[in-house]
């Protein structure tokens, strides 16, 4: 099933080119539908299944899957090619920073240029949502612990990112996770060998498959777990292939007007223009 939150934080099941509500007595968000998915699922099929009061899916606007996920987990370095366009030396262990749930964006909401750095950058990947909570979560059990997939890009302003060994902050301006359109869920993909693309202004600039990942997604949530309990609606974005500005020579990055782009086979596609910030304060 492909499950969004669209409007006013309404929730839905996508099909075809509709969309079928899923009613707040059913779950009240998409968090609490995820750590109650045993109980609810079968009301949800059920929705998809009878297709009653459909809406047209171009008539709804549709929000980030999840609006506050408790955590974003992120891993570096996790393509080779990518690594190869850095000058870095290929990762021994996993790397790994924090992106804050305020920077969380919708799949087709602007990408701000904060006003402190021109320096910002887009980088493809395919997240991955928790579904079981969990701590020591063997590799072998990981996939037991996913609840779906999504598109996602880690945007990240890179002065603020080169300036200290920690990376936390550099990724993590607001509107810089942006992630969606809707969350597939496990049962519905092999996420193993997905071609994962970005386009900026139409041009394609990275071009890749999952299959190409350093540590898969299974790996990342048995180190994860390892340090971290992993609830219900966490977020992980799982890495990044070649094709980033920055590796660029010169580099190239984001300007207001651009639009980015990102697709997954089998997950979507999100697609953000880029604005220069108000320095308002963003009420969502």
């Amino acid at each position: 099933m492909k499950l969004v939150t669209y409007n006013e934080g309404q929730l839905g099941v996508v099909k075809d080119d509709q969309v079928l509500p899923i009613p707040a007595v059913v779950a009240p968000n998409m968090v609490a539908l995820i750590a109650g998915w045993e109980s609810k699922a079968a009301a949800v099929r059920d929705i998809a299944a009878r297709a009653e009061h459909p809406l047209p899916l171009a008539s709804v606007k549709l929000k980030a899957p999840i609006p506050r996920p408790g955590k974003i987990m992120a891993i570096g370095l996790n393509y080779a090619d990518h690594v190869k366009e850095t000058g870095r030396e290929m990762p021994k262990e996993q790397v790994w920073f924090s992106k804050m749930p305020t920077a969380v964006n919708g799949p087709f909401d602007p990408i701000q240029i904060p006003k402190v750095s021109s320096m910002v950058d887009w980088e493809a990947e395919m997240v991955v949502v928790i579904g079981r909570r969990g701590r020591h979560i063997a590799k072998e059990a990981a996939k037991g612990h996913v609840f779906g997939y999504a598109c996602g890009n880690d945007v990240s302003v890179r002065d603020w990112q080169k300036r200290t060994p920690q990376w936390t902050i550099g990724k993590s301006f607001d509107t810089h996770a942006p992630f969606g359109p809707w969350i597939t869920t496990a049962d519905e993909i092999d996420a193993g060998g997905l071609g994962i693309r970005s386009f900026v202004n139409g041009e394609l600039r990275q071009s890749s498959n999952t299959a190409q990942m350093l540590f898969d997604c299974a790996a990342q949530i048995e180190h994860l777990s390892q340090a971290m309990t992993l609830e219900p609606g966490d977020l992980i974005y799982t890495g990044t292939p070649a094709g980033v500005g920055m590796a660029r020579n010169p580099p190239l990055y984001l300007k207001p007007g651009d639009v980015v782009r990102v697709e997954i086979d089998g997950l979507g596609a999100i697609q953000n223009r880029v604005e220069a910030a108000s320095g308002e304060m963003r009420m969502e």
